[in-house]
């Protein structure tokens, strides 16, 4: 990101000349010194919009169409119902944004081809890589007595979410205050996309993954980055690279963060037939997430106050506990049993997905992301990510022979569907498309193939020909390496995207030439991110509502590409380059 540009779009924001209504014009009047109606839009707005950060970038911002004054008291009102009514009509209240949102024109990232060296780079080099980032994590973890990751907003939206994923989402939304959030968010992104404040807010950068920027970023701990974090530290300690104390201290850790993930995340809700399950939530509760006070207060302002458990931490948190090799009774209990009651049948539970963002995608087979709370909220609703399903496969091979998967009928029958919403995914074109993920990128789905394929090629020969007949991974495979190496080593890359190609290319024996430019990518940059570690914090998960929240942070980086390095030393070591 260019520092100068980024100061030159701040001063063209704060120097602009005021030519129409701006946000606050339409705002203000509506949600501050009002003592009725929904309290927490009001709040959300002075706390999100409102606030003296924000302002002096949008206060001369405005939308020539809004001189317009049957436009701008359309919106007012529409505004006026969402704050007032007790059971709104969010359709008709989103329709008057949802015309603005179409004004506004975001692309995804285009990185240009790169020539890349194609000498290997040597292995020490390699092995010093692996050494900074795993001393990276311990230190971390020392110095906070976790792991920690972080999440920022970028206020300018996903390129992806436009008015009818905008509209969409109002209505399948469940928790006024994310319907309130969605709403008002867009709202402001119109205004700041069309203008100079948008190059501030998002600027240009290299490669595929957001770094994240912003100065205003939320430290927190959750069961799904542990889980992730576990993974490095395994991978670590394979390459027999560590210290007799650091081995020592990275199992330490790992036998903490698996307790964190399956005791102190652990939820208990109902399956689709009534039955108790244990699940893992995504946030657990106060004080396990460690957020500052601040931000705790922050959080509950936004109406960020109510987490349930979802399917992909509970894959990741069980196959975290099974790699490393955790006895708890939780590991006995067959989750795919469980996950069938979320898995979509066509013309049957459709209308599971009440927030279809990426309705480009073939749901059939899929298994949707939110799980019910005992008490039945589901405060976002339900979408579907794929992604997330090739984490349900992950653990359903890990944990193949413990949950009798192959020889139950209904079980082997939930994996074979899902296997086939992976087919048809790939078949189609759609996980090259960023649209078709909720929550990741095309190249993290790429890495994330990588890591089910890995446990799927474990299995004995008779479980692999009972669960994929007709060579589904093997297609896949073809595919995904195809795309690695044509979209993403051939492009030009940043850390993230390099860490990403090379977890793919290990997992699933790419061609050693395809590893060198991401090796040089990941080694060029050591050191990028300055004192808060080896590289910077890039983009590793997202969600689209309310805005684009980006997940992540300078340990995130550290923890993928440490695995990507241990996957590319042991192929170089297996596969030397002129055997």
């Amino acid at each position: 990101m260019d520092k100068l540009k980024m100061a030159g779009a701040a001063y063209r924001a704060l120097t602009a000349r005021k030519q129409a209504p701006s946000l606050y014009d339409l705002c203000d009047p509506v949600f501050l010194g009002r003592k009725h109606g929904d309290p927490h839009i009001a709040k959300f707005y002075r706390t999100a919009l409102g606030n003296p950060a924000l302002r002096p970038l949008l206060r001369k911002a405005g939308l020539p169409e809004l001189n317009d004054p049957v436009r701008f008291r359309a919106i007012r009102d529409a505004l006026i119902a969402a704050r007032d009514e007790a059971d709104p009509d969010w359709t008709a209240i989103g329709r008057p944004i949802a015309e603005l949102i179409d004004s506004v024109q975001l692309q995804h990232p285009r990185p240009p081809a790169s020539i890349a060296p194609t000498q290997m780079p040597r292995l020490a080099d390699i092995d010093s890589a692996i050494r900074a980032t795993s001393d990276h994590l311990l230190r971390s973890w020392e110095h906070n007595g976790f792991i920690p990751t972080y999440a920022a907003f970028n206020l300018i939206g996903d390129p992806d979410f436009g008015s009818p994923a905008f509209l969409a989402a109002l209505t399948g939304l469940n928790a006024r205050s994310y319907k309130n959030s969605t709403l008002l968010f867009n709202l402001a992104r119109v205004f700041i996309a069309r203008s100079p404040a948008a190059g501030l807010i998002n600027p240009p950068w290299r490669g595929i993954a957001e770094p994240i920027w912003a100065p205003v970023q939320i430290r927190h701990r959750s069961a799904y980055y542990d889980a992730f974090y576990v993974e490095a530290l395994l991978s670590f300690i394979e390459t027999g690279l560590g210290t007799p104390e650091d081995v020592r201290a990275a199992r330490r850790i790992v036998a903490d963060m698996v307790q964190f993930c399956i005791e102190t995340s652990r939820e208990r809700v109902r399956s689709a037939e009534g039955e108790s399950f244990d699940v893992i939530t995504a946030l657990a509760p106060p004080p396990h997430p460690r957020f500052s006070r601040f931000f705790t207060q922050i959080k509950q302002n936004l109406g960020f106050g109510v987490y349930v458990p979802d399917c992909d931490t509970t894959a990741c948190a069980i196959s975290a506990a099974t790699q490393a090799n955790s006895t708890d009774p939780i590991l006995d209990r067959p989750l795919i049993d469980f996950y069938a009651g979320y898995q979509v049948r066509a013309g049957a539970n459709e209308p599971l997905v009440t927030v279809p963002l990426n309705d480009n995608v073939d749901y059939e087979g899929g298994i949707a992301t939110w799980i019910d709370s005992i008490s039945g909220e589901r405060p976002f609703g339900n979408d579907l990510d794929p992604t997330l399903n090739l984490d349900v496969l992950e653990v359903s091979f890990r944990n193949c022979a413990r949950w009798a998967i192959v020889e139950t009928p209904s079980r082997l029958d939930t994996v074979r569907r899902i296997v086939d919403f992976q087919r048809r995914l790939v078949a189609s074109g759609a996980f090259a498309e960023p649209k078709s993920h909720v929550y990741y990128l095309p190249e993290l789905y790429c890495a994330y193939f990588g890591r089910c394929y890995a446990s799927f090629r474990a299995l004995d020969e008779g479980a692999r020909r009972a669960i994929d007949p007709d060579g589904v991974f093997e297609f896949i495979r073809e595919r995904v390496l195809a795309y690695v190496a044509d979209e993403l080593v051939a492009k030009e890359m940043n850390v993230f995207d390099a860490a990403l190609a090379l977890i793919a290319l290990g997992h699933l024996d790419g061609d050693l030439a395809h590893f060198t430019p991401a090796l040089h990518c990941v080694l060029n940059h050591l050191g990028e991110g300055g004192r808060r570690g080896p590289f910077k914090a890039y983009e590793w998960n997202k969600m689209k509502t309310p805005t684009r929240i980006l997940v992540g942070g300078p340990e995130v980086t550290s923890a993928f590409v440490l695995m990507g390095l241990a996957l590319a030393r042991k192929a170089i070591l297996q596969r030397p380059r002129n055997g």
